[in-house]
């Protein structure tokens, strides 16, 4: 009996060694629900408990991911409109995804993306599920793209177009949410929503844009705990390939979006440091792609 109790344990602490190893996130869900008043707190309770379990159980990819390496990340939910009655949701949701830089304490942020179009239905207590070949929830839908597209661009920071197998999968379910009503699923609805997003990231005109993750976490600030000159001229690398992709497809968001989540990094990199002419050139691609930030590119130069 106790041989057996023993062989029942091990295998007990065999499985849950397995299954934290097999979980890609580390993702936390903050619902802000300070707009709605009148409403009984325990359905966004709830909804966060769920959401948390449906992001951080679920298995997403065939990868192993030790507790360490899995990714971090934040799914902000701001609840603009709640009908107890409908059990409807009208919110927006701030995805980011960060990563640690080797050899240093500090963490960069790979993506940050603030979808504004975010309806869904939940009832509290409800069991939320999800299919790629079969989406029929918009919240789980939208959680799911946000997680592939994380996964995606979080493998080609570590390595070249790493991410393509997960960005893929993004974009199929993109293309099977168009029977949806939501919003955000569709082309030409929006040059800033989940559609334009995943499209522009597997465009081949695009592809610089994916290479430069690579180049700017990987040999740029990954290498600058040890030479922080060779860093930052993998950060200057980076900036010319996404110049490139600017150029090649001024149209898409990505490279704005890019430098909306990097400027107080980007301006602390440069600012004070580095050449003259390397300053000068960094601050012209960075105005040329966002000029509404002029007033931090000009601190590059200083």
């Amino acid at each position: 009996m106790l041989r057996k109790l023993f062989l029942t344990t091990l295998l007990l602490a065999f499985f849950s060694v397995f299954v934290s190893e097999a979980q890609e996130l580390d993702a936390r869900v903050n619902i802000n629900h300070s707009q709605v008043q009148g409403t009984s707190t325990s359905v966004f309770e709830n909804l966060k408990t769920t959401l948390e379990q449906f992001l951080n159980e679920r298995s997403w990819t065939d990868m192993q991911f030790k507790n360490g390496e899995r990714i971090n990340c934040n799914f902000n939910i701001t609840v603009n409109k709640y009908s107890p009655a409908e059990n409807s949701f009208d919110a927006t949701l701030l995805v980011q995804g960060t990563r640690p830089v080797y050899g240093s304490n500090y963490t960069t942020t790979f993506f940050s993306f603030n979808d504004t179009r975010f309806t869904f239905n939940f009832q509290e207590y409800d069991q939320i599920e999800f299919r790629t070949d079969q989406i029929e929830n918009n919240l789980t839908a939208v959680l799911a793209y946000y997680v592939y597209l994380l996964i995606g661009m979080d493998m080609d920071a570590m390595a070249e177009l790493g991410g393509t197998e997960y960005l893929q999968i993004a974009q199929t379910i993109v293309n099977n949410a168009q029977s949806l009503q939501a919003k955000g699923w569709k082309a030409f609805e929006d040059s800033k929503n989940r559609y334009s997003i995943i499209t522009d990231m597997l465009d081949g005109g695009m592809e610089p844009f994916r290479k430069m993750q690579y180049v700017y976490h990987r040999q740029g600030l990954d290498v600058m705990a040890e030479n922080v000159e060779r860093g930052r001229a993998g950060i200057t690398a980076a900036m010319e390939l996404l110049k490139e992709a600017n150029t090649n497809k001024s149209m898409s968001m990505l490279p704005q979006i890019f430098t909306e989540y990097k400027r107080d990094e980007l301006v602390n990199i440069y600012k004070g440091h580095g050449t003259s002419k390397e300053k000068e050139d960094v601050a012209n691609v960075l105005g040329k792609i966002n000029a509404s930030q002029n007033s931090y590119w000009r601190q590059i130069k200083q």
